[in-house]
């Protein structure tokens, strides 16, 4: 992975933890915050995303699926604070 990579794989983490922080609960979770929501985000939904069967392709899929993965991180985490 070159810098190049590592920069647009930071900047889609932290986007789509910044909308999942706004769809969620209103505001979002700082940058790096945001950038680990994002980040796992991204694997959950591509763990989700392949089970089902869905392909998605280029920087707007991506930040899509990430989105989707970190909102329903978001969900579980906070199912979980409620017990």
């Amino acid at each position: 992975m070159d810098i190049i990579s590592l920069i647009i794989f930071l900047a889609v983490g932290a986007l789509a933890g910044w909308l999942a922080g706004n769809i969620m609960k209103g505001r979002g979770f700082g940058i790096l915050g945001n950038i680990i929501v994002g980040i796992v985000g991204a694997i959950l939904g591509g763990v989700v995303f392949g089970m089902l069967g869905i392909t998605t392709g280029g920087l707007l899929g991506s930040i899509i699926m990430a989105t989707i993965g970190a909102v329903i991180l978001l969900f579980i985490i906070s199912l979980i604070k409620k017990v």
